[in-house]
This record gives structure tokens, C-alpha cells and sequence, in this order.
């Protein structure tokens, strides 16, 4: 993801990341392909830095299968329900063996507070160092025990402080994923924006960069035009190729929307998703091209 990583300067010790979207949008997807991409890569006279994954909200299982699906470029229901070809085993198998040696840590308990994270990330960073946390996603986290918050907008905000503070205390950035309320979907341009974290306490301002995860594509496949009884048949036919053909520029696209950055520009970064494998990637990456190009 060069452009993405272009536009932040790499993802910084400390830094509190939001990574927000409403559901179906690839937030868990990006957040697992960011997260693997770390835990893979090596830098001259350097390990790979290890990377712990909090997951509320799937289990280790399905994440995991998220992840070889990715690696390996196979449909996940195809791996699931084991129909695989010699050539998709194949790369199964390669794929299993680098997640096997990935410092890539994956913590499925449910319902974990925030201490309770701090605690278990202090002990990871002991034992094996620590280059990035993951929480998916903060509205699944319990409040700190003992603390009684006045409502839910103070619970929220209470949270995002603690994953700041532990960003801080351990040197290394959280990446934490919210969701967004269905507000969003009662726009007609339904890209979100700051303004859409402004319900949830304290989150924009204790994040040190906000990303927007957008695909277009899902909202036009869900709103095929419906035709008007007072228009010609003509005139149906030149609504419907105006929205198939919206929908074919959106096809296997992203819009990773920066909305804040502390110590940086904001802006939109468009990749290539594919929806198949749960994984993105720079648009002009050669591998998303046709044939030919």
C-alpha cells in the first residue's frame, strides 16, 4: 500500500490510528492486511516487528482464514468448505508456512477491557518486542473496571484516552477500528467524514491520524434504478447504463479517506480491493491490471 503509506510517513511510535467505516466496508480487512504486511517485513539487519491483533469481534479461526485467503489469493468459502485445486493447495500450504513464522499474535478473548489489553500488550513486548497493536474494534472493548462512566458517549471517549495512553506508555502505534452509526447512510453522498466521529466521544480528538474506509461499489450494488411509470422506455435504458456504468468505475475500488493527521497532510488514497480475497492493494499494482496492460 504505497500511496497510503506515502500520504502518513509509515505508521508512528505512540500514535493513536482510528480506522472507521460502517460494516462491509473492508475495515478488518485492510486493518489484517496493514498488520500482516508488518509482521512480514524485514528492514536491513532487522526482524520483522511483531504485531498484536485483539479481535472482538472474530475468532482466531476465521481470521486466520482471512489471512491465508489473502496470502494465498483463494476465495475464503473455498477454503473453508476444502475445495481446493493441486495448484490452490499449493500455495495453501505456502501461505500457512510464512503465517506460521509471522510474530503476528492473535488474541480472540471476547469482551477484554482496556486494561486488560494494556496488560497483555506489556507482557507481549517483554517476551517478544511489539511494532504495532490492533484493536478490532473499540466499541467491542468493556470499560476499565471500577469506572463507572455517566453514559455511552463517556465510556467511548474514556477508551479512546486508555488506547492513547497505552500507544504512548509502550512506544508503538494502536491501530483501533470503530464503527461508524447508521447516520452515514442517510446521506446521499455517504463517504464519511469527521463529523461522523463527533457522536462518539472523544475520538477524533484523542486520534492522532482518522482513516475512512469507503467503497462505493457496495452502496450502488444494493440501489439497482427501479423504473418510473411516468418515464419512456427510452429514457429508463439511458438511467440504467448511467448506473451500470458508475457501477462498473467503482468495481474492485476503495477510497481510504485521511481525515485527520496530526503532523501530516489529509487527503483520499484509491485502491484496488478484491472482494474475493479480502485484500487491497495499490491500483497500480501490475497484479490488478487486465490482461495486457
Amino acid at each position: 500500500l504505497t500511496d497510503l503509506n506515502n500520504l502518513l510517513g509509515g505508521l508512528h511510535k505512540s500514535d493513536l490510528l482510528i480506522l472507521a467505516g460502517r460494516p462491509a466496508m473492508g475495515k478488518s480487512a485492510l486493518a489484517t492486511n496493514i498488520g500482516f504486511h508488518i509482521a512480514t517485513t524485514t528492514r536491513t539487519g532487522e526482524k520483522a516487528a511483531p504485531v498484536a491483533f485483539f479481535s472482538l469481534e472474530m475468532s482466531a479461526e476465521q481470521l486466520g482464514t482471512r489471512i491465508m485467503s489473502e496470502r494465498a489469493q483463494i476465495d475464503s468459502s473455498s477454503i473453508r468448505q476444502g475445495q481446493l485445486t493441486s495448484d490452490d493447495f499449493d500455495r495453501l500450504v505456502e501461505a500457512s508456512n510464512s503465517m506460521s513464522t509471522a510474530p503476528f499474535f492473535i488474541d480472540d478473548t471476547p469482551s477484554l477491557s482496556v486494561s486488560q489489553v494494556a496488560s497483555r500488550a506489556r507482557r507481549l513486548k517483554r517476551t517478544n518486542g511489539l511494532g504495532l497493536i490492533i484493536v478490532d474494534y473499540l466499541q467491542l472493548l468493556m470499560p476499565q473496571l471500577g469506572v463507572r462512566p455517566e453514559n455511552r458517549v463517556q465510556e467511548i471517549s474514556n477508551i479512546s484516552r486508555s488506547l492513547k495512553a497505552i500507544a504512548k506508555e509502550l512506544d508503538v502505534p494502536v491501530l483501533a477500528l470503530s464503527q461508524l452509526s447508521r447516520a452515514v447512510e442517510q446521506r446521499e453522498d455517504k463517504r464519511p467524514n469527521l463529523a461522523d466521529l463527533r457522536e462518539s466521544g472523544s475520538i477524533e480528538q484523542d486520534a492522532d491520524v482518522v482513516l475512512f474506509v469507503y467503497r462505493e461499489e457496495y452502496y450502488l450494488s444494493k440501489k439497482e434504478p427501479e423504473r418510473d411509470p411516468r418515464e419512456s422506455e427510452e429514457q429508463f435504458n439511458v438511467k440504467n447504463e448511467t448506473y451500470l456504468a458508475r457501477l462498473q468505475a467503482a468495481e474492485n475500488k476503495a477510497e481510504i479517506i485521511v481525515g485527520k493527521q496530526r503532523h501530516g497532510p489529509t487527503g483520499t488514497i484509491n485502491l484496488h480491493f478484491e472482494k474475493r480475497f479480502t485484500y487491497f492493494s495499490d491500483l497500480t499494482d501490475p497484479s490488478t491490471l487486465p490482461d495486457g496492460y
